[in-house]
């Protein structure tokens, strides 16, 4: 959350984006959303709640600080993704979960499944910059040793 802090204080001491990806704090804020949503359906996890919830707070914060601070056309890619990730995304994973399962204890363990399944993805995300950098990298350097 330090680094995160040190990237978006960047962002707004500069009024601009730069390089920055916004995947990993979009993936991070879907993480939190639906583990807060796990901590609420599965009886006694309120610490789980209650600690994502504030991860939720944190990167929406992150989220509306990097479109404010994105040129237009990241800005209108980065809404999208916001949309699809953040709020179908959710809503569909809850309204599945609860429509598929009427017993609450099959409901919490799938919901913890899919959670479980986010924080891969969660922690997968920032690879989605080092992949651009390494192709970037490969198409520079690549050519000067044929």
């Amino acid at each position: 959350m330090v680094e995160t802090s040190f990237y978006i204080g960047i962002i707004v001491k500069r009024k601009s984006t730069e390089e920055y990806k916004s995947l990993p704090y979009i993936c991070t804020l879907l993480g939190s959303s639906l583990w807060t949503y796990y901590g609420i359906v599965t009886p006694g996890e309120y610490l789980v709640s209650t600690v994502n919830g504030f991860g939720a707070l944190v990167e929406i914060i992150y989220v509306s600080l990097f479109l404010f601070n994105a040129p237009r056309h990241l800005k209108l890619n980065t809404i999208v993704v916001v949309s699809l990730l953040n709020v179908l995304f959710p809503i569909a994973a809850i309204a599945a979960t609860r429509s598929a399962f009427k017993d609450e204890k099959t409901r919490s363990q799938s919901m913890g499944f899919i959670c479980a399944g986010l924080n891969i993805v969660m922690y997968g995300s920032p690879l989605s910059a080092m992949v651009s950098s390494f192709l970037i990298f490969t198409c520079i350097v690549c050519p000067n040793f044929i």
